[in-house]
């Protein structure tokens, strides 16, 4: 959309004042009726209260996508705005836990970059007008059977789409749908299909496994099964812990994931190496292959350990491919699985499109190139950005006769289209979606449209018939054979409030024995290669604009607001490269710029970077930030890319992270400790517990309530749920890259991530909140008593009476507190963060603090007051688990507990018995409430390290 001056510019904009006029005012009426709730009645989840209590939330349950899939959440909402973002325990792909992209919609629907209004190459349009313009490209398209028409969307799993389009290919019979989703699984579809001789999608049951090898894979990883395959790990590493029992994971893998980081046994090597792993374990099962791969020394004890265990585990044993790895060895892994008998289901795909997500894209590049594609519609897809390089798909579309564009933001891909439309958000919509499973939802709106917004059913509705359609009427009638006539209503109102519906899920199919193809092990080489992956904090992009998550830092290194190339400790000597130094990688002829972070444990010979940067168009937040790893893809290779050249450029770019701030320079002992598996059933536990010191403080009596958390580190898997979760429930500020580079941020929750000196292997993840001391050293240093300590144990900061002398931050061990140097909620917030939508985003039981005032974690002190408040009405106690914290909540590996100490019942008095429990720093003697259970691993004994 132009700037409004242009909007208004007469017959050279196309649109005359007085429609402008019209068009404005139409959009000023939208903006204070859309907080509301929406026209058709939707149902709030579990149950229906008879009225709205102001300044009560209400929850409803809905679906949210991911690379296509849904994921169950329940949203919570102030007198019809949505304000916070939860999982649905009901749902399969969510077990109540939500991810970080899950939550970080709140702030794409109150974006203020979003797409408010329909427009075409002159300016500003309205939707009447693309109708007529659509009409008359629509009847050419049906006098020659839509020959022309092509379709491009990403990963579609809802029913009413997939309905939509099928009605719509009946049509069009010569219309082609295409699908491009930049994060896809081809290799593992058509894996699937070399061994058992059609498509099947696996899921393998974590929960159930004794012994897991990953090749290149990572299931713990970001993605739409991520909290699923986490919660099933999670279970197999602790439920079985008191009969002596534990889960052994082994990783072989290019660069870093959060399945290796957590394994018990890790592997770096090249891709080719990994390969060859494969290959070595099938040769072991007796698969015939006659040539044995290039295995160094170290690859080779890590496949004779790993087999051995794999052996003595049948029927409790999985070998993983990774998304990276060719399909001969995802065929390969499936003949491994089938004679180790596995814990693994088969599910015919979710996806309705059969064709692979590459062969679609180069179809369409051709289609265009050849003018075979004349009307091109793009559904909330972002292919001239999202897509390999060398297909040059960006001026393809910009060539074509008739092309429109519907999505959130106007991208890469709008700004090349004829027509550009505005999408109306998820949390504004009817629509359903299937999980990766299957298990289908009803998505209800949770507010009226903020603007003049259409969905993708009404737009393919139009396309259809002409008309406007109601995308309530088009869910409604995907789902009405799913009930009897005269029991519809009740069934559709049960689908609304849990959140699920229930008997959808795809049935295990029984797979036939899995073929042994013909693979060879793969030739090793020199050069270098370069591994992509999806990024953990904005993933292909498309969250690229969203401010909470460019400030969340990816797991591993804690970077934050751009992406490096990563390289290991070697190569870097090797290419004589430093810490920020900028590169030029080429291939191919497509060159892009990259700062270089030198990472312990990367496999030499391998760099590594992640995608979504370097957007040109993204919005204030998102657009030229990092580089576009995207370009340098090639179609046939599009995750392990062979024969880069990197050059020094002789110019640098600061790494902005965030965890060289909370440094401490200690024994990891008294910080971390790590068990081995062997030690904790042997019962050699020496943890870290509070000393008794002497003290000048108070010794306060908690005879009401004495809240504590306890946070397992053996259950923690880095995924970042509980930073974003603490940052949305208690209107923690964004503060950008510029200061963040001045060694601030505002998180209230961060996960530090510990490395051993001596190996450059990660200790594991732990999760760090206020300690809530009893004896807490930043209450005696403040001047004007800010700092305080309540009657039940919670260590409470007074805003209003907080001077800003960070007396208690310089105090703090832990360094949780933090400092608002600027008013980052008022007047002075970074890019477009101050812009009015935004404001809706605010949780109205939480202060919005303002300039110069210290903050920090309070436990949710406002989700204990109104628990406080409902228990007093009824004259009783808090119930048991009666208050969840957001940071526990959104856990999919329930790692953190909380509750009362005071309560008999309560688990979080067994854990503190538990052996593996300690408190962080305890030879200080501020006595926590926050408290750890130790992590430990379960290393395979021939892997030891040999003794010097």
């Amino acid at each position: 959309m132009g700037e409004p001056s242009d909007a208004v510019s007469g017959d050279a904009a196309g649109v005359d004042r007085r429609r402008a006029l019209r068009l404005l005012a139409a959009g000023m009426a939208l903006s204070p009726c859309a907080c509301g709730r929406p026209e058709e009645e939707i149902a709030p989840y579990v149950e229906m209260p008879e009225g709205l209590t102001p300044g009560v939330p209400l929850f409803f349950a809905t679906a949210l996508p991911l690379a296509g899939y849904g994921r169950g959440a329940l949203v919570a909402t102030y007198e019809g705005r949505p304000t916070r973002i939860e999982g649905n325990p009901r749902h399969p792909a969510s077990l109540g836990a939500a991810d970080i992209f899950a939550q970080a919609e709140i702030v794409s629907l109150y974006q203020p970059d979003r797409a408010k209004a329909a427009s075409d190459e002159k300016g500003l349009s309205s939707w009447k007008a693309f109708s007529t313009a659509l009409f008359a490209q629509m009847q050419k398209e049906k006098a020659r059977k839509g020959s022309g028409l092509r379709f491009v969307t990403g990963r579609i799993a809802s029913p009413t789409f997939a309905r939509q389009m099928g009605d719509l290919l009946k049509a069009f019979p010569e219309a082609r749908w295409l699908r491009w989703e930049p994060v896809h699984e081809d290799s593992a579809a058509s894996g699937a299909a070399l061994a058992f001789g059609k498509p099947l999608t696996m899921l393998p049951k974590l929960e159930d496994a004794s012994v897991v090898l990953t090749l290149g894979a990572d299931p713990l990883g970001p993605g739409p099964a991520q909290l699923h395959l986490g919660s099933g790990y999670i279970k197999a590493r602790l439920s079985k812990l008191q009969s002596g029992q534990t889960i052994r994971l082994y990783a072989a893998e290019s660069c870093w994931t959060l399945t290796g980081a957590n394994a018990d046994e890790r592997l770096a090597v090249p891709p080719p190496v990994i390969q060859n792993i494969g290959v070595e374990v099938a040769r072991n099962l007796g698969a015939g292959i006659s040539s044995r791969g290039d295995l160094p020394e170290p690859a080779q004890r890590f496949v004779d350990a790993a087999f051995k265990d794999l052996q003595a585990n049948v029927g409790r044993a999985i070998v993983l491919a990774g998304r990276e790895q060719p399909p001969e060895l995802h065929a390969l892994c499936h003949w491994i699985n089938d004679r180790l008998g596995a814990p693994v289901d088969f599910i015919q795909p979710v996806d309705p499109v059969g064709a692979g997500h590459l062969q679609s894209l180069q179809q369409l590049a051709s289609d265009l190139r050849q003018s075979r594609a004349e009307t091109l519609i793009v559904i909330d897809s972002n292919p001239a950005y999202g897509a390999p390089g060398e297909l040059l798909l960006g001026e393809a579309i910009a060539a074509a006769p008739f092309t429109a564009h519907i999505g959130l933001f106007e991208d890469e891909t709008a700004a090349l289209c004829k027509w550009r439309l505005p999408l109306t958000h998820i949390l504004e919509s009817w629509s359903d979606l299937r999980a990766f499973e299957g298990t289908a939802s009803i998505v209800q709106p949770m507010i009226r449209p903020l603007y003049d917004t259409r969905t993708a059913h009404q737009l393919l509705a139009l396309i259809g018939s002409g008309e406007s359609a109601s995308s309530y009427d088009l869910v409604r009638e995907t789902w009405r054979n799913r009930a009897s006539p005269s029991d519809f209503e009740t069934s559709w109102r049960r689908w609304l409030h849990e959140g699920v519906i229930s008997g959808t899920s795809e049935s295990p199919v029984s797979s036939p024995g899995a073929k042994l193809v013909d693979i060879r092990p793969a030739p090793t080489s020199q050069k270098l290669v370069l591994a992509l992956a999806p990024d953990p904090s904005i993933w292909d992009g498309r969250f690229c604009n969203n401010p909470w998550l460019q400030e969340c830092p990816k797991p591993l290194t804690k970077q934050v607001w751009g992406n490096a190339l990563e390289v290991s400790p070697q190569d870097a000597a090797a290419h004589k490269l430093e810490e920020g130094e900028v590169v030029a990688v080429s291939r191919g002829g497509r060159v892009v710029e990259a700062p270089v972070h030198v990472v312990e444990g990367q496999a030499v010979g391998v760099l590594a970077a992640t995608l979504g940067y370097g957007r040109r168009k993204a919005g204030a937040i998102g657009s030229d930030i990092g580089f576009d790893a995207f370009r340098l893809q090639s179609a046939n290779s599009p995750w392990i890319l062979n024969d880069v050249e990197i050059a020094r450029t002789g110019k640098r770019r600061p790494i902005l992270t965030t965890q060289h701030n909370f440094q401490i320079e200690a024994e990891v002992k008294d910080i971390l400790p790590t068990l081995t598996f062997e030690e904790l059933a042997q019962g050699r536990v020496e943890l870290p517990n509070s000393a008794d010191l002497p003290t000048l403080l108070p010794q306060w009596r908690y005879d009401s309530y004495k809240w504590a958390m306890t946070i397992d580190t053996a259950a923690c898997i880095g995924c970042n749920a509980c930073v974003v979760a603490c940052q949305s429930e208690n209107n923690v500020p964004v503060v950008g890259p510029e200061e963040v580079a001045m060694g601030r941020d505002m998180h209230w929750l961060r996960v530090d991530t510990y490395f051993s000196r001596r190996s450059g292997e990660p200790l594991g993840f732990q999760p760090v909140p206020c300690m809530h001391c009893e004896y807490a050293p930043c209450e005696p240093v403040c001047p004007v008593a800010a700092s305080v300590h309540d009657s039940e144990g919670l260590n409470v900061q007074v805003y209003n009476r907080c001077v800003g002398t960070r007396f208690c931050q310089s105090n703090c061990p832990y360094k949780v507190r933090r400092f608002n140097f600027f008013g980052y909620a008022d007047g002075e917030s970074y890019a477009n963060l101050g812009q009015e939508p935004l404001e809706a985003q605010f949780n109205p039981d939480v202060t919005v603090r303002s300039r110069g005032v210290m903050e920090k974690c309070t436990y949710c002190v406002q989700r204990i007051s109104r628990a406080r408040r409902d228990a007093e009405k009824e004259s009783r106690r808090i119930p048991t688990g009666g208050v969840v914290t957001a940071c526990q909540a959104a856990c999919p590996t329930h790692a953190i507990s909380f509750g009362d100490l005071n309560d008999p019942s309560s688990p979080i008095r067994s854990l503190r018995e538990e052996r593996r429990h300690y408190v962080l720093l305890g030879h200080l003697g501020t006595k926590p409430r926050t408290t750890y259970l130790a992590r430990f691993k379960n290393p395979n004994p021939m892997l030891a390290p040999e003794k010097t």
